[in-house]
């Protein structure tokens, strides 16, 4: 089994990443802040204005340790990594099931089942909780339960997106009845990314980033190529395939983040700042505790349903990475994504 390591999130703008030795320091105005063996490490994500020194970053590729670059808000920039992981015939195998639409279609269904039961579940148990209207809630549940089962009478991967797009509308619908803190300050009104709009949407979106940096890095691990994917198209830049494996995971380990730490009130409108552009972005306190509850969130252990053992959730995209390639190898009959209860 793989060993949970850590993720270096560096927000603090000017600082400058190095190599020391065999290890990774971090400085700010020229004083030393962190000094971390580089074999600790499972990737470095810097937001905003953060440097890093050429051998830093060869070090990191020669002991596969992706680096990502975000702006400072968290949007996406670029990667430094190592080779390619894997041998090019799981790839090739990839790509032509890629191209085969019943394959791409019966994978696509299985992936937004479990995404649409695990937002179900997402419901039904802030309705457990005692979180807002039961009858409220019980109604979106059932309503979810029907387009999981219309998901099995979808002829084309249009169809699915269509019903995926009409399910997620009813999903967060039920943010505002979930809320049992900062209701006004956090109010949900519909999805916006790009910008978010909103501050429940920029905590959304920083957690999906975060999520997608994970599964990008398990993919890749795992030899498969993140951009060609089986529910989301081909588009130059987009990172289908992980977008695909992202949908099982946002209900249950994103979505479920962002409303305990609203709720708990970690996390409050003072975190966020308003952009001329109308956008709503984190800001530095606000990045700050969310990675640090990211980070704790990640070293939870939990049961892999699949494998039958207790794994930390951090572990759990690179296992569904390395059934994913499995299934593209053709070593199981099926892919096995994550239902979460």
């Amino acid at each position: 089994m793989k060993k949970l390591l850590n993720i270096l999130y560096v927000s603090t703008q000017g600082a400058y990443l190095r190599k020391e030795g065999l290890s990774l320091v971090v400085e700010i105005e020229k004083e030393i802040r962190l000094r971390v063996p580089i074999h600790n490490l499972q990737g470095v994500v810097c937001f905003g204005n953060v440097l890093c020194s050429p051998f830093l970053l060869g070090h990191c590729a020669e002991n596969q340790v992706e680096v990502s670059f975000l702006t400072q808000y968290g949007k996406y920039l670029a990667s430094v990594r190592g080779p390619v992981s894997g041998n090019v015939l799981l790839r090739r195998q990839q790509y032509r099931l890629a191209d085969t639409p019943e394959f791409a279609l019966n994978l696509s269904r299985t992936i937004l089942q479990a995404k649409l039961a695990n937002a179900r579940n997402v419901v039904l148990r802030g309705k457990r909780d005692g979180y807002g209207n039961a009858d409220e809630l019980e109604k979106l549940a059932i309503r979810l339960r029907q387009y999981i089962l219309a998901l099995s009478r979808a002829k084309t991967p249009d169809d699915l997106r269509g019903i995926e797009g009409e399910a997620a509308r009813s999903y967060f619908a039920a943010f505002n009845p979930l809320l049992t803190q900062q209701q006004e300050a956090f109010a949900f009104t519909t999805r916006s990314r790009r910008p978010p709009l909103d501050r429940i949407n920029a905590l959304l979106s920083f957690l999906y980033t975060l999520l997608m940096h994970d599964i990008t890095s398990a993919l890749e691990t795992n030899g498969l190529d993140p951009c060609v994917g089986f529910l989301h198209t081909d588009r130059p830049g987009r990172k289908s395939l992980a977008l695909d494996l992202l949908e099982e995971f946002r209900p249950w380990l994103a979505d479920r983040l962002a409303l305990s730490l609203i709720n708990r009130q970690q996390i409050q409108p003072r975190d966020f700042r308003n952009e001329e552009s109308g956008a709503v972005l984190l800001n530095d306190d606000g990045r700050k505790k969310v990675l640090d509850a990211w980070q704790k969130r990640k070293q939870e252990e939990v049961l892999h349903p699949f494998i039958d053992e207790k794994i930390p959730l951090g572990l759990f995209p690179h296992v569904q990475a390395l059934l994913l390639a499995r299934y593209i190898r053709g070593d199981i009959d099926g892919y096995p994504p994550v239902f979460w209860k």
